[in-house]
């Protein structure tokens, strides 16, 4: 962190420190004995004393419980059982003791920045009515953290401070500045007015990279998260927050089994590890259009599939929440009708007739129809698979705006096995515009 004042002398001065969670203290592999606090080196310079001891503490020396031969020998103080592993959990050099921070630290984006301010008064006098403010400065904004203007700090006597903490969400990457501004009244009633900057560089914490698919109707979004920090983030949460007229669902592994079926399982979710220097975890979603009935955006080749949600802590549970840009798939040809199969027969049998339950859906704002449907007959009676038994053209009613119509198409197969049943052709009979390539089906025949 780097400092800048104006010239000449003030009363005044700030100190800021970082506050953040500490760290775990890691010990080196010798450990210290209680005896060390007690007794100088030169203990074992006089033989009768040294003997003495290890009864005196007999309490302070681990045994092993089986009182085999591997426990600890209580006379021998040397510094060779320092390396012997007394318990299990000795081999994680974890005394149970916490690091408070050296230095100022990376920041990073999604994290927030708190930050304790002291004001000093170094001067052997008193200073009085004493304005202080606070603010981060960033290459877009400005954002006020305190301004004591309407209360002003009294009086701050000689050798005296005063305290107080800020804090701010970082949603900014680079160059940050924090400006601390005090005017205030020296001993002669002259108003001084004292800057001071410190500024600090914003990182960000995580990568994520998207590719999109898209499979016949479906699409989907494959995320992939990459850790760039030096400590490992526990992911709480990474959601998708599809677009309008999106629904998501996430795709997992074959190999993911969810250890409990209990609704504490939705809850309590076990965080996903992402390890420092490079850890990458991926994620899958598959999108569909939602056929609820509602309204579909009138603009044309709208992409926006959505955005995800991130949230992580650090090992001491140190927050951190992230929220990506819209990601775009690619553009939808909306179309102006749509055409599905709502009821096929499982079971079709060759040369008996059988009926498919179709959906025709108006997916502009405006009334369609009325409407032909007809099968095409432009393939020989060779290839010809499946064929319409009963009228070769049907006639539908009109078809509000946003709304649907069902209707039947009686069909036969003359082939066995599995076939396709193409070639359903909607014709708008007021605006003559002939709809193709609507619907594609297949299905088995069986031949008994």
């Amino acid at each position: 962190m780097k400092m800048s004042t104006t010239q000449g002398p003030h009363s005044l001065a700030f100190r800021v420190m970082r506050l953040c969670r500490p760290s775990l203290h890691v010990e080196t592999p010798l450990r210290f004995d209680p005896s060390d606090l007690l007794f100088g080196e030169d203990l074992f310079d006089y033989p009768v004393a040294a003997s003495h001891l290890p009864r005196l503490l007999a309490d302070t020396v681990s045994t092993a419980a089986d009182g085999s031969a591997n426990s600890v020998d209580p006379s021998d103080l040397s510094y060779r059982n320092r390396f012997l592993l007394q318990h299990p959990s000795d081999s994680l050099g974890l005394p149970g003791l916490l690091l408070l921070p050296q230095s100022f630290g990376a920041i990073y984006l999604g994290e927030t920045f708190c930050s304790y301010i002291s004001i000093n008064n170094s001067s052997n006098f008193e200073v009085r009515d004493v304005t202080i403010k606070a603010e981060i400065q960033t290459e877009r904004q400005r954002i006020l953290l305190l301004d004591t203007s309407k209360s002003p700090v009294e009086s701050i006597r000689a050798g005296g401070r005063y305290d107080f903490i800020v804090e701010h969400d970082v949603k900014e990457l680079g160059a940050h500045t924090l400006v601390c501004t005090a005017l205030y009244s020296d001993n002669d009633g002259e108003r001084k007015y004292l800057p001071q900057y410190f500024k600090f560089m914003v990182a960000n914490p995580l990568s994520v990279r998207t590719k999109v698919r898209v499979v016949k109707e479906t699409t989907f979004l494959e995320a992939s998260i990459e850790n760039h920090t030096k400590s490992n983030l526990y992911m709480d949460q990474v959601d998708f927050e599809p677009a309008q007229h999106w629904n998501a669902t996430v795709l997992r592994g074959v190999d993911y089994h969810p250890e409990s079926k209990n609704s504490t399982s939705d809850v309590f979710k076990p965080p996903i590890l992402l390890r420092s220097g490079g850890g990458i975890h991926n994620f899958l979603y598959q999108l569909k259009l939602s056929s609820d009935g509602s309204p579909l955006p009138k603009v044309e080749g709208s992409n926006v599939l959505g955005k995800l949600q991130i949230t992580w802590r650090t090992n001491l549970g140190e927050p951190g929440r992230l929220q990506t840009q819209q990601i775009l798939g690619s553009p939808i040809a909306r179309k102006d009708i749509e055409l599905r199969a709502v009821e096929v027969p499982s079971v079709i049998m060759l040369e008996k007739p059988f009926v498919v339950r179709l959906n025709l859906a108006n997916q502009t704002d405006r009334v369609l129809g009325p409407f032909e449907v007809w099968v095409s007959q432009n393939d020989s009676l060779d290839e010809k698979a499946v064929m319409v038994n009963g009228l070769l053209t049907m006639h539908l009613a009109q078809v509000e705006a946003f709304s649907s119509s069902e209707f039947e198409l009686n069909l036969i197969a003359i082939k066995h096995g599995v076939q396709k049943i193409t070639g359903i052709i909607v014709f708008d009979t007021r605006e003559k515009k002939t709809y193709d390539s609507l619907v594609e089906l297949e299905v088995f025949v069986d031949s008994q």
